[in-house]
């Protein structure tokens, strides 16, 4: 049998018990396989649509901040506002972080590379590659370790001891989407920690990162709400809000990714002393088990960054982000034949089950009665129809 050790409740069936350990060897042998398939045909295909992609957003960035100096009028402020939001979320999702990643390095094209990327966001780079390629993806979601799991600001597992405070959890949860860029920057820096000990504080090493981070934010709010307003002349009001609600709908879409790829019903979280010892079969069924996808169209796979492939892009993280749908069949048909359970749903479902998670964790435990069934029914439309038709638990 595996050691791996989720932290699923006692009522609940351990979902890798029936797995020995020279089983889940195998299945590491396997997804090394279809890694090493993705690699040996990386190629131009692949370079060019990632130039493809820089291109059309650039232009799109272009095009959008143009039309928002005559933002005065109404439909230039709604067509230039839009094209905006949707060129900082391809910005961000598609091309910054897969970038950062590493998943173009491939190239050896110097302006499309993880060492000199620095994306539309308020958290600097190198700050950000430290938390999330180094810490977040080498831990996910073991507890203690993955400060991704809730950022250090929620409870995410009902054996985390239930304190008064959570009960504002849904709370935070909504201002950090609001401001989601500015609480990625605080949570790399790791502002809670290093605010509380003087000693942290007072650290050279704390001073150098916060000031890195000052200067990224002060040249973001700079030139989204001084420069371009004031290019705008007599459009300058309506260019600074449309500027605002562009970053809004960009933190809003880009939390709600991240809450469905890490937080729904049923993803699991692990015991720190699971990972002793971990096995590269035993990393691959971690990440399969603590991760969660989104089904849709293209479309939506593309405006998510592909990270509506959170299962691919955790089990590959350096892979060409355009890569993770042709491998997708081929990751299931593992899941299938290994007895686990593939995570996926669409947005609106994932949406309401992690936040579903939220205010259930936000409580002691067994105070929500709330069953998770009533998420799971959403995945079907007989169980849409039916929860219409009843008040929740």
């Amino acid at each position: 049998m595996t050691t791996i050790q989720t932290k699923s409740k006692a009522d609940q069936t351990d979902p890798v018990a029936h797995l020995s350990a020279a089983q889940v060897e195998e299945l590491g042998r396997e997804l090394d396989a279809i890694r090493q398939s993705v690699l040996d045909t990386r190629g131009e295909r692949d370079a060019a649509y990632i130039r493809k992609v820089i291109k059309a957003q650039r232009g799109l960035e272009l095009g959008s901040r143009a039309v928002l100096l005559a933002s005065i009028f109404p439909p230039a402020w709604f067509v230039g506002t839009t094209g905006l939001a949707v060129a900082k979320i391809i910005e961000n999702m598609e091309i910054g972080h897969n970038v950062m990643h590493g998943q173009w390095d491939w190239m050896r094209d110097p302006k499309i590379h993880s060492t000199t990327w620095e994306w539309d966001n308020a958290s600097p780079a190198e700050q950000w590659k430290h938390s999330h390629n180094e810490l977040h993806h080498t831990y996910t979601n073991v507890i203690g370790k993955d400060n991704d799991l809730g950022y250090g600001i929620m409870r995410v597992d009902e054996e985390q001891r239930w304190h008064p405070m959570y009960l504002a959890q849904p709370l935070w949860n909504f201002i950090n989407a609001c401001f989601f860029e500015y609480g990625i920057a605080a949570y790399d820096l790791e502002l809670g920690k290093n605010l509380s000990s003087k000693k942290r504080r007072r650290s050279p090493q704390f001073k150098a990162a916060a000031k890195v981070t000052l200067k990224k934010i002060r040249n973001q709010m700079t030139k989204d709400y001084v420069v371009h307003p004031l290019v705008s002349g007599p459009s300058a009001l309506t260019t600074l809000s449309a500027n605002f609600t562009a970053n809004l709908i960009r933190n809003l879409w880009t939390h709600s990714v991240i809450m469905c790829g890490h937080f729904p019903e049923g993803v699991e979280t692990f015991e720190k002393k699971s990972i002793d010892g971990e096995t590269r079969g035993e990393w691959y069924l971690r990440q399969m088990l603590g991760s969660a996808n989104i089904s849709g169209s293209k479309a939506m796979h593309f405006m998510t960054g592909n990270l509506s492939h959170q299962v691919e892009h955790h089990l590959f993280p350096d892979l060409p982000s355009n890569r993770y749908a042709e491998i997708a069949p081929q990751v299931q048909d593992l899941f299938r034949r290994y007895g686990l359970n593939y995570h996926s749903a669409p947005l609106p479902v994932q949406v309401a089950s992690a936040w579903h998670k939220v205010i259930r964790l936000s409580l002691p435990n067994g105070a929500s009665k709330a069953p998770l069934a009533t998420v799971t029914a959403l995945t079907t439309k007989q169980g849409r129809r039916e929860l219409r038709r009843r008040p929740a638990a």
